[in-house]
């Protein structure tokens, strides 16, 4: 009774496979109803399995045989289903497998026999034939796939058709190796030039991949990469000893783009990172050193002629092989650091500030550039160019100063080399430089004398252009660093009004007599100077006194000291033949050349005594009016370059100039002399110790207690925006703060201090 049930359990079951296998769809509503038992025993004929079997070995081998078109798949699949339903299953496994081997086989020996090229195109079409059979197959024996497999653990029809196939065919002794050399053949001929079916070599590597991850490796892959690496290792020594950098790289570059190529025609997907590590490691990373030392093409060379395109190759190139972009930072920033120190201590380089600094301007546009278009605005890239700047600018003490220079050079009303619309962007890349100073109040300090004389002479190119730059350098360093600059500005506007309040108060007492126009500077905003009032001619000491009077009739409580040392003035000359013109010189010139309205020559001497100017200002005077071709108003005896005490002066009737106003410059130093130098470090080091004194307070009323070592590191890294602070200066103002009792050492350990509050 239950044997029965079961077979007619499994003919629904059938039914319902059949549906399956020729994709119908059965919409209708199922209808109950009941399976009665056989009315007798169901008796299976013995050779039914071997009868059933021998039809369908006799259809897979029609269908090996290309004579499928006649076969019934319907009926072939009821044959399949019913030996396994008959628990025949085994036998149609095991006859399964004896048939595909038998042909295989047929088939490894067909491929075997092919020669040359047409072995390659015999494996295909084999590989073809099974691969359409084993689908047909498949379908036959569906039913046995999934009922009889599973439960059995047998490899299912379709892996097992690959793994024949594999077993049978692919490693055979007389294919196996025969494949793997002639598809290495085919792609050295490839690499090498020569044409190849690329459409044949995609079908077979294709087959060994579907055999499985590990009949492409061991078949294929691994000896494919090795010889590459053979291939590669041996074109790249010969490239490297017949080529040079950039052209290494241009073939490098195209030996990649060819790999990656051939994976996407004809190679496994996975394949391609392992075969483009191959040609990194064998060309670029082994090669690598060398390639960027190479004399005369290397990495410096092409830094040196701007070959962009070289350049961006070797970034991308590198970039692909560990440590391949620190090489190239490394190179360029040793290069950076040796050629920027020959710049900064070169002493023709040195003998003109605005030279010097527009070389460093020119270098780092050149390096920007490179940067921006060969390394990709990489970060650490700029990090190493900022840091090779930083290093060797600061190795020149007197950069701070020279850079003032250049930005006074371009400020100037009638200075050569910009316009006024191009001083904002001259600004940006002066304040670039200005970042990297270590020592950035020295650069106040000279900032601040240029910016006085060009304020008082009246020759800043724009108002607007200096408070510009004064904003910038506010921006970068706070209010306190430009605070006495401000003031500055304001002192001039300031001037203007009390001149004009002068004028319409006295206009009408000063008659035809010489004009006056004073500024009023403020003692804490502007360069401290030494106040060594020359003797002024008679014609103006009387104008003087009446705006002395009037100044601080109006300001009480305030003090005048007359600065004849930055003053100008304009005189009306008359030489020899009736010349008639105008010159504009400074207040000690005109002292000068007031003497010459009482006598016709006049000694070095008596000029000293007579007008009381300091000797190296009037050296530099007398020198700018008698030395200076096109200048000379005065004529000296004995004539040469240098003023001697014994010099004799005497005004020059021959004096012509096509202009009538004639601007007379004082002969100075563009950069200050060692004597004015170490002036200016002694007022720097005194303007520094309030702040070290500042900062240490701050720190301690913060925190009370602290070491030696720390409030040392603490002070240097809270002034480094403006100095870099010496640590012996600051143990000296820890020293002072000390004696003036804000700290204390404590009694248990002398490296420790504690805040007095």
């Amino acid at each position: 009774m239950s044997s029965s049930n079961n077979n007619n359990n499994k003919y629904c079951e059938e039914e319902e496979e059949e549906d399956i296998f020729y994709g119908r769809r059965n919409n209708k509503k199922k209808r109950m109803f009941e399976i009665e038992a056989f009315k007798h025993k169901v008796v299976v004929d013995p050779k039914y399995g071997d009868k059933t079997w021998m039809i369908l070995e006799h259809a897979i081998n029609q269908i090996y045989n290309h004579n499928a078109s006649h076969l019934s798949f319907e009926q072939l699949y009821r044959n399949a289903y019913n030996m396994v339903l008959h628990k025949f299953g085994e036998t149609l496994y095991t006859g399964l497998i004896s048939t595909m081997t038998s042909h295989l086989t047929a088939m490894s020996q067909c491929i075997e026999n092919t020669h040359g090229e047409m072995f390659l195109e015999e494996l295909n079409s084999k590989w073809t034939d099974h691969n359409k059979a084993l689908h047909m197959i498949r379908d036959i024996l569906m039913y046995m796939d999934r009922t009889y497999i599973p439960s059995n653990r047998k490899t299912p029809v379709h892996e097992l058709g690959l793994s024949l196939w594999t077993e049978n065919v692919i490693h055979l002794s007389g294919i196996q190796t025969r494949l793997r050399t002639t598809l290495l053949q085919l792609i050295h001929k490839e690499r090498t030039g020569q044409v190849v079916n690329r459409g044949l070599m995609k079908n077979i590597i294709k087959m060994l991949s579907d055999l499985g991850p590990l009949v492409y490796q061991v078949d294929f892959e691994i000896p494919f990469l090795e010889a590459s690496g053979e291939f590669y290792k041996v074109e790249s020594q010969n490239f490297i000893e017949c080529c040079e950098c950039g052209e290494y790289l241009q073939k490098a570059d195209r030996r990649l783009q060819e790999e990656i190529d051939r994976v996407s025609h004809y190679l496994d997907t996975k394949s391609e990172s392992k075969i483009v590590h191959v040609v990194e490691k064998e060309m670029i990373e082994n090669h690598m050193t060398r390639l960027v030392h190479m004399e005369n093409s290397g990495l410096v060379k092409m830094l040196v002629d701007d070959k962009y395109e070289d350049l961006r190759r070797i970034y991308n190139l590198f970039h692909r092989v560990p440590n391949g972009h620190v090489t190239i930072r490394d190179v360029m920033t040793s290069y950076l650091r040796e050629t920027g120190k020959q710049l900064v201590t070169d002493p023709e380089k040195l003998k003109d500030p605005v030279e010097f600094v527009q070389c460093l301007l020119d270098k780092k546009d050149k390096y920007d550039e490179i940067i921006s278009l060969s390394f990709s605005n990489d970060k650490t890239f700029q990090n190493a160019l900022n840091s090779s700047f930083e290093y060797f600018i600061n190795l020149n003490p007197r950069s701070p100063e020279y850079i003032s220079l250049f930005v006074d050079d371009k400020l100037r009303k009638g200075s050569k080399g910009v316009s006024e619309d191009d001083v904002e962007v001259v600004f940006d890349k002066v304040m670039m430089l200005f970042r990297y100073l270590h020592e950035k109040d020295v650069f106040e300090k000279y900032y601040k004398q240029h910016l006085a004389k060009r304020l008082l002479a009246g020759k800043d190119v724009s108002d607007d252009a200096e408070r510009s730059l004064v904003l910038k350098l506010k921006t970068e360093c706070g209010y306190q660093f430009t605070s006495k600059l401000e003031g500055m500005f304001t002192d001039i506007k300031t001037s203007q009004d009390t001149m004009e309040g002068f004028y319409s108060t006295h206009g009408t007492d000063l008659g035809d007599g010489p004009t006056l126009a004073v500024q009023v500077l403020t003692t804490g905003s502007w360069p401290t100077q030494s106040c060594v009032a020359c003797n002024l001619p008679t014609e103006l000491l009387s104008l003087c006194d009446k705006f002395r009077s009037y100044y601080l009739g109006i300001h009480s409580g305030r003090k005048l000291s007359w600065q004849t040392n930055m003053g100008t003035a304009d005189l009306k000359a008359n030489f020899g033949k009736g010349q008639k013109h105008e010159l504009t010189v400074s207040t000690y010139q005109m002292c000068v050349l007031m003497l010459f309205n009482n006598a016709d020559q006049i000694t070095y001497k008596e000029i000293e005594q007579a007008t009381e100017i300091p000797s190296l200002d009037l050296k530099r005077c007398l020198q700018s009016m008698a030395c200076v071709k096109g200048k000379n108003v005065l004529k000296k005896e004995p004539m040469s370059k240098d003023i001697e005490e014994e010099d004799v002066f005497l005004v020059n009737d021959k004096f012509t100039s096509k202009f009538y106003k004639v601007k007379i410059g004082t002969v100075v130093a563009q950069k200050e002399s060692e004597p004015e130098k170490v002036e200016t470090r002694q007022r720097v080091d005194e303007d520094r110790k309030p702040q070290i004194e500042a900062a240490i307070v701050r720190i301690m009323k913060a925190r009370k207690v602290l070491d030696h070592n720390n409030i040392i590191s603490e002070v240097a890294k809270q002034l480094q925006p403006r100095f870099l602070a010496n640590p012996s200066e600051i143990k000296k103002r820890i020293e002072s703060l000390i004696e003036r009792e804000f700290l204390e050492r404590d009694a248990s350990d002398r490296k420790l201090y504690k805040y007095l509050a």
